[in-house]
């Protein structure tokens, strides 16, 4: 084999679930790491803060997106999955991902304002979200702030990431990012902004009580957020392709994203999406085929449209242990004789 035939095999290969969960890990950490660092070293600037959160985005999902999506943010994965996007199985597994690299990233930047003496000392704000007396917008205020802000960022990225929007698909990361940057300016004054229940965790162990206890509304208020988008996106504008499996309304069908699973899903068990068969995966048996059009058994085609070889008779009608159709087929038209 070539050298540029093995570089075409490798580059056809699809990332593990482990080398996605490890970009997740890894863009999640430089995200918090550089946005929330900027916050605490400029004294929560507003320009700077909201540009180094929007820029890091931006870099990790050049670096990222290719193997896992570029997700970063827990309330992302949601949406995506309510869209179609990635199924509920990998949610679960990028969102612990998400959670981890967020809290490593928050621990690593303790650890180095510390070192640096910043003048920070646990307990102290580590760009930590709140409201009411830890923030500016009280608990409703923030509430809508934060699902307002998420439903906004969602439809930025499913936007930029459709498939029909190839035209500027070189320029998604750099829409999301500015998105991210221009809510960071509207929410930094009334609740820090979150929308990444990750990023939120990631640095509110670190921050002391008042962020713990209002933790639990910068989980809520995104995820509520992002669900909404992830549905009313697709009912608006239509869907770029067939949802994977596992994804969508189906909660626990299907299983991974993983492109290999669901093209196996696709042509070997009859994927159901939203109760409808798959029109692209013929149903074939002995040399049949079953036409949905005229409802009934046709010779089957071969690649390009040929005909297949002619198929074996199938067995009489009235004998016994004669044919039936394919498993999970309920038709009970017998092919021709």
């Amino acid at each position: 084999m070539t050298q540029e035939a093995m570089a075409d095999q490798s580059a056809d290969t699809p990332p593990t679930i482990v080398q996605k969960l490890l970009a997740e890990f890894l863009g999640t950490f430089v995200l918090v790491f550089i946005g929330c660092g900027a916050a605490v070293i400029s004294g929560v600037d507003l320009v700077a803060t909201g540009f180094s959160f929007g820029i890091a985005i931006v870099i990790m999902a050049y670096s990222f997106g290719r193997i896992s999506g570029g997700h970063f943010n827990p309330a992302v994965s949601v949406g995506a999955a309510l869209a179609g996007r990635i199924s509920w199985k990998d949610v679960g597994l990028y969102s612990a991902a998400q959670t981890v690299g967020a809290l490593v990233g928050g621990f690593v930047l303790a650890i180095t304002l510390l070192a640096s003496d910043a003048g920070w000392e646990f307990g102290d704000p580590l760009a930590s979200n709140g409201y009411g007396d830890f923030g500016n917008a009280d608990l409703f205020g923030a509430l809508i702030i934060e699902i307002v802000l998420t439903f906004i960022f969602l439809l930025v990225i499913l936007s930029v990431t459709d498939d029909r929007n190839r035209a500027i698909a070189a320029q998604a990361p750099l829409a999301i990012g500015l998105a991210l940057a221009a809510i960071h300016f509207v929410g930094i004054g009334a609740t820090g902004t979150s929308v990444n229940p990750a990023r939120s965790i990631g640095v509110a162990f670190y921050s002391g009580g008042d962020a713990i206890a209002d933790l639990w509304l910068f989980i809520v208020a995104p995820l509520i957020g992002a669900a909404i988008a992830g549905v009313i996106y697709p009912l608006t504008f239509g869907r770029d392709k067939d949802p994977v499996p596992g994804s969508g309304l189906n909660f626990g069908s299907g299983g991974s994203s993983d492109p290999g699973f669901t093209q196996q899903w696709n042509q070997g068990y009859g994927q159901q999406v939203f109760g409808q068969q798959q029109p692209d995966q013929p149903i074939i048996q002995d040399g049949w085929q079953w036409d949905p059009a005229s409802q009934q058994w046709v010779p089957a085609q071969q690649p390009g449209g040929a005909p297949a070889p002619a198929p074996a008779p199938a067995p009489d009608q009235g004998q016994q242990g004669g044919w039936a159709p394919p498993a999970g087929d309920q038709t009970q038209v017998r092919p021709p004789q």
